[in-house]
């Protein structure tokens, strides 16, 4: 039997659902053809921070400046600069090298601050060649005066003014901590959004007991995280239409995770820490995988499995929902362990 993994996300015809997620990885050329080598359906770039750029242009200014009150007379002595390369300019510029270089879909990350930052990094994206354009909607919600509506109206304004200045596909990396999730999600693809990806895993800063500093560790992510994407794309899928692309991501590390995100709904599977783990090999041990369960389940193609078992399909769809609830504390039992007995 001959399988059928070719699946559309955002518009893009992908040679199978498997997406190599923005990391390390994706952000070298060499690391990136490997990932392509390997089976990657499409590559998404590491995000272009806004704040990055400013940070760098704030320090350039201050370094030409330094000294310019005491020693005026001097700066007769350096040439003229028209222009120095920021992270912006870099970013372009890798993204054009990717385009020459790879044959899969390159898929650009924007994470800004501001809408003005938004707007033009996303033309100058766009104008550089990428396929595709994902806005990394990634906040913390620590102002007290602002309001959750506040929050969300501000979020789906940066989204409808992206949409309005490009014409190339767009996503929306979302959070899963909005007050109402799935009005939100609608909301989004009501700004202008073509697809959403779930979700945005925020990480978490430690601290160092010796200097209270706070301190930036990267956890990777485990199998079980899968388990809230998998909800809401479950959730999701029926609200939203078969129109709306879906991406799953955070979790994904086998085969078997890639049939669950299919089955609930999902157009494509999103990789990062099982590849920055095991490398971009990866990519075929996780396709193989999905072609072993799809042959075994006599599934052909990608688009008979794909919301087999969203809400709108599973005999019990209030088991998204709450109605489990009272199921899952109950299936914890105790390990036969002698600290957990007691004497009589």
């Amino acid at each position: 039997m001959t399988i059928d993994l070719r699946t559309r996300y955002l518009g893009l015809e992908l040679r199978s659902p498997i997406v190599a997620s923005s990391s390390p990885l994706t952000g070298e050329l060499p690391s990136a053809r490997s990932l392509e080598q390997a089976g990657a359906a499409a590559i998404v770039l590491p995000s272009l921070f806004e704040e990055e750029i400013v940070n760098e242009e704030i320090q350039l200014n201050r370094s030409l400046e330094a000294g310019s009150e005491q020693f005026a007379e001097a700066l007769g002595y350096f040439p003229t600069i028209d222009a120095i390369a920021d992270a912006g300019d870099r970013y372009l510029a890798r993204l054009t090298r990717f385009k020459a270089r790879l044959t899969v879909p390159v898929i650009a990350s924007l994470n800004a601050t501001t809408t003005g930052g938004w707007v033009r990094y996303a033309r100058l994206i766009q104008d550089a060649g990428a396929d595709a354009l994902e806005l990394n909607l990634y906040r913390v919600a620590a102002d007290p005066r602002m309001t959750a509506a506040e929050r969300e109206a501000t979020d789906l304004a940066l989204i409808a003014a992206v949409r309005d200045s490009v014409t190339i596909p767009l996503a929306v990396k979302l959070s899963p901590y909005y007050s109402a999730l799935a009005g939100f999600a609608a909301s989004a693809i009501r700004a202008g959004a073509d697809g959403l990806v779930l979700f945005n895993r925020f990480y978490q800063p430690d601290l160092d007991l010796e200097t209270f500093d706070v301190v930036n560790r990267v956890d990777l992510s485990r199998p079980s995280e899968l388990r809230l994407p998998l909800r809401w794309i479950a959730i999701l899928r029926p609200q939203l239409g078969a129109d709306v692309s879906l991406a799953a991501t955070s979790g994904v590390h086998s085969g078997t995770d890639a049939v669950k995100g299919l089955l609930v709904g999902a157009d494509v599977v999103m990789m990062t820490s099982a590849l920055l783990r095991d490398g971009p090999s990866h990519v075929r041990t996780v396709e193989a995988e999905l072609v072993d369960w799809m042959t075994e389940h006599e599934y052909e193609s990608v688009t008979q499995i794909r919301g087999s078992a969203s809400q709108a399909t599973v005999e019990d769809p209030s088991a998204f929902e709450r109605a489990n609830y009272m199921d899952v504390l109950h299936s914890w039992t105790a390990p036969q362990d002698a600290a957990f007995t007691t004497s009589s």
